[in-house]
């Protein structure tokens, strides 16, 4: 586009003139954008502000778990002192000492018949075989340190393939 600028009689001179240049918004927000000696020395106060509050601003953050986590921990005590509490208004009780004294150390009153069952296994158990399990103590009928010094001589002194040896009894 050109644009008439001079007029001298009858001539016109043309000037070519350039459009304005699209800014996008971050250039526009920058170039648009001025320091003055009040807003340096503000931005320089805030950046002083945060550097000295920033190690009191995490002690304080630290410390206010710390409290959480004791307050916590005292929640936690009192519920037990609760228990512990019950616990021993329970044993006041002659009623309730009278059942922990039959049920853990099996105390009875005189004239009481107490009956005991000892060595109650449940169901009797069988071997892998189904055979009952003996409650005599066997021997066995090999020599076990013979049977281990001729399987170590049979694998050392054999031409044999794995699978043709036998297992001796």
């Amino acid at each position: 586009m050109a644009r008439q600028t001079r007029q001298k009689g009858d001539r016109t001179q043309q000037v070519p003139v350039a459009l304005p240049r699209e800014e996008t918004a971050p250039e526009g927000w920058l170039r648009n954008l001025r320091f003055s000696g009040f807003t340096l020395l503000m931005l320089a106060l805030v950046i002083l502000a945060v550097i000295v509050l920033a190690p009191n601003l995490r002690i304080l953050l630290e410390q206010r778990a710390q409290i959480a986590q004791l307050e916590q921990t005292v929640k936690d005590a009192e519920a037990s002192v609760g228990e512990l509490t019950e616990e021993v208004d329970r044993w006041k009780d002659p009623a309730y000492i009278e059942a922990q004294a039959r049920e853990r150390l099996n105390y009875i009153l005189p004239g009481d018949i107490s009956y005991l069952v000892v060595g109650d296994a449940g169901p009797q158990q069988g071997t892998a075989n189904g055979l009952p399990i003996s409650d005599q103590i066997q021997t066995t009928k090999t020599d076990w340190l013979a049977t281990l010094l001729s399987s170590v001589y049979t694998a050392g002194l054999t031409t044999a393939a794995p699978q043709d040896l036998e297992t001796v009894p």
